[in-house]
């Protein structure tokens, strides 16, 4: 007997082995030889080949008590051909590589028991809960939006619940890892133990015990980044996906995807449903509520109906500033809520000290030496940072005529603002919360606690604040530089600047009805603005549906970016005219381009793209791999292909 043998490697097929020895079904999980090593793979589904004058290896042995079942399979072959991407990989991000997961005897993974607190659904909640309870036993997407401050978790918790009491298992996919510790503590008020929590910084040890559990069905529920969605699990029995418009869920390097897409698809293949949480739905989304191919419910009003904050907009224009960035009026405002005991929120959405340095005596720009790309300077290091390569380096330079450069800082960044808001408020304990500042799994803790026992007066954040916290003494709010411009190659900066701005403002007032967000601005007219300000999102987004129609835009058509790099720059765009003239063969699509990325050189190679566009529902993604692997590429120039990109830089 012969058996197929996907390896978790960069090939897009299986091998064939000898299977004499063991009774083996589709699945199975087995140790081959292959080169001078051992490997591990699954048995895979499909034709098996007469091979003549080839020696075909032997299977080495069955690994016991672990398989992964047929609807896993599916979907990881769809998964593949979907994202254009080698099959072996993929299987990688399931199993991992070589016998990691089964080379130790681990213990199971423990539930750590907790005491339990009581939670009580107001009538909002209720309906929202016999909502998600009336979703069909198969396949069905769901969606639960509601103002931040809701308690869409609670409801999703009470769901999650009655799953489990059926012995199924539930993924509950976060955008963010650092979301997982404050979760974490909710998680475990409500259902009295530890949940799994998987994601990339976990360790290798967690991560086999949480493997294990998972495809033994004895982990009943994960809590996880993008890559939770390739766990396999046994008996699954809903995916939640919260935050489902936060674009975070793209993941833009190695195997390219969208995890939210990808969740539906799993739940598609699973024949179990999904539901999707959101305060703000994506335009996607909200495109399929608007047809009626996704079911939902609307929580309009806070839990313990505290009011959204109040809004103030100052226009920079004609405001007159004793300092650089925070108007006379906004330092009135927060004066008096820091002398009644509350917590403020100055935000800007740039990290480090500022973005740009320019020498005023010769023009010399910091640019990074890899990117074409200004480099941000940190005053903590001291150091000019690229924020796309993690280059560093110092700012010292010898200028004309033999003295130091003598550069001067355009553009605030969340240190410039500490070091400002310092000055006006000497005597506030005050915190930067941006990535930065949150590596350590320690600091993030100890700030956690330290900003809910108001230990803290004022955080100063990055868009990461905007992301699901719970401070229950933050009522104001103030917004640095309200910026609704965008960077011009991004089609979903109003979609992104919609659901920043109205997460961001449920972060103030959860506890209190006299909470504010101040929008410091240079643009005080501008619609989107005007628009969030009435807590009006659903028209903007109809509006923006209506531009996206016009301009045949998704979700209207489909787009796959693919991108050519090089050492060279001419050497990126040739690649990508040849390509572009192979890929006119299939009818079905246009090719739009080439042209330069907006970011030109990333880690030293030159980028040139073309973006295919098309309609319908058929994979065309099997014509274009097909196409594409036919293609002798140079080895001077790399392919890179994205399917649904979220933008282009």
């Amino acid at each position: 007997m012969k058996a197929q043998v996907l390896l978790p490697k960069i090939f897009n097929f299986p091998f064939t082995y000898n299977s004499n020895r063991f009774a083996l079904h589709t699945g199975d999980i087995v140790e081959v030889p292959f080169g001078q090593k051992k490997e591990i793979g699954v048995v895979w589904p499909g034709e098996i080949f007469k091979l003549k004058n080839v020696k075909i290896k032997k299977i080495n042995k069955k690994i016991n008590n672990f398989s992964l079942n047929n609807k896993f399979i599916n979907f990881i072959n769809w998964f593949a051909t979907y994202n254009m991407m080698p099959l072996g990989l993929v299987l990688k991000m399931s199993i991992g590589n070589n016998l990691n997961y089964f080379s130790k005897n681990d213990k199971n993974f423990v539930h750590i028991k907790k005491k339990i607190k009581r939670y009580y659904l107001n009538d909002e909640q209720k309906n929202a809960l016999k909502f998600l309870n009336t979703t069909n036993k198969n396949f069905e997407v769901s969606v639960l939006q509601g103002t931040t401050g809701s308690g869409k978790t609670l409801v999703y918790f009470e769901r999650i619940k009655k799953i489990i009491s059926k012995k199924k298992q539930a993924l509950v996919l976060l955008p963010e890892i650092f979301l997982t510790n404050e979760f974490k503590s909710r998680f475990e008020d409500f259902f009295g133990f530890e949940p799994a929590i998987w994601h990339s910084k976990i360790t290798p040890k967690n991560k086999r015990i949480i493997w294990k559990g998972v495809i033994n069905n004895q982990i009943k529920i994960v809590v996880g980044a993008r890559s939770s969605l390739l766990l396999p699990f046994k008996n699954l029995g809903v995916i939640i996906v919260d935050e489902e418009h936060d674009t975070s869920y793209k993941q833009d390097e190695g195997i390219i995807y969208h995890a939210r897409d990808m969740a539906i698809s799993r739940a598609s293949f699973e024949k179990i449903p999904i539901h999707l949480i959101t305060s703000i739905p994506s335009i996607e989304t909200f495109n399929n509520i608007q047809c009626k191919k996704y079911k939902y419910f609307k929580i309009s009003k806070r839990y313990n109906n505290y009011p959204l904050p109040k809004t103030k907009i100052i226009n920079l224009n004609i405001k007159k500033f004793k300092n650089n960035l925070i108007s006379e009026e906004t330092e009135a405002i927060v004066k008096n809520y820091l002398k009644n005991n509350q917590q403020v929120l100055f935000f800007l959405n740039r990290r480090g000290y500022a973005p740009y340095m320019i020498c005023k005596n010769c023009g010399y720009k910091q640019t990074c030496q890899n990117c074409s790309m200004y480099l941000t300077f940190h005053k903590t290091k001291n150091k000019a940072v690229c924020h796309h390569c993690s280059f560093e380096k110092n700012i010292s330079r010898n200028c004309k005529e033999g003295e130091n450069c003598e550069f001067t800082m355009y553009g605030p960044g969340v240190e410039k603002v500490f070091e400002q808001v310092k000055k006006i408020f000497p005597f506030n304990k005050i915190e930067i919360f941006s990535s930065d500042y949150m590596k350590k799994k320690d600091r993030v803790k100890s700030m956690f606690e330290r900003i809910e026992n108001n230990k803290v007066d004022i955080l100063i954040g990055t868009q990461m604040i905007s992301k699901g916290f719970n401070f229950p003494k933050l009522n104001c709010i103030v917004v640095i530089d309200a910026d609704f411009s965008g960077r011009g190659y991004d089609l979903r900066t109003t979609e992104k600047n919609i659901q920043l701005y109205h997460q961001l403002s449920g972060r103030a007032g959860r506890f209190s009805s006299e909470s504010l967000i101040i929008y410091q601005t240079l643009s005080p007219e501008d619609l989107t603005l005007n628009e969030l300000i009435k807590n009006n999102s659903e028209e903007l987004l109809k509006k923006e549906l209506i531009l996206r129609e016009k301009n045949l835009l998704p979700p209207f058509s489909r787009l796959i970016a693919v991108i050519i790099s090089a050492n060279k720059h001419n050497l990126s765009l040739e690649g990508a005219r040849e390509v572009k003239k192979h890929l006119n063969k299939i009818q079905e699509i246009e090719v739009m381009g080439p042209v330069d990325s907006p970011l030109l050189k990333i880690r030293k190679k030159f980028r040139s793209r073309l973006l295919i566009r098309f309609k319908g529902k058929s994979l065309i993604q099997k014509k274009i791999s097909n196409l594409l692997n036919t293609l002798k590429i140079s080895s001077k120039i790399k392919l890179t292909v994205d399917v649904d990109p979220v933008n282009f830089g």
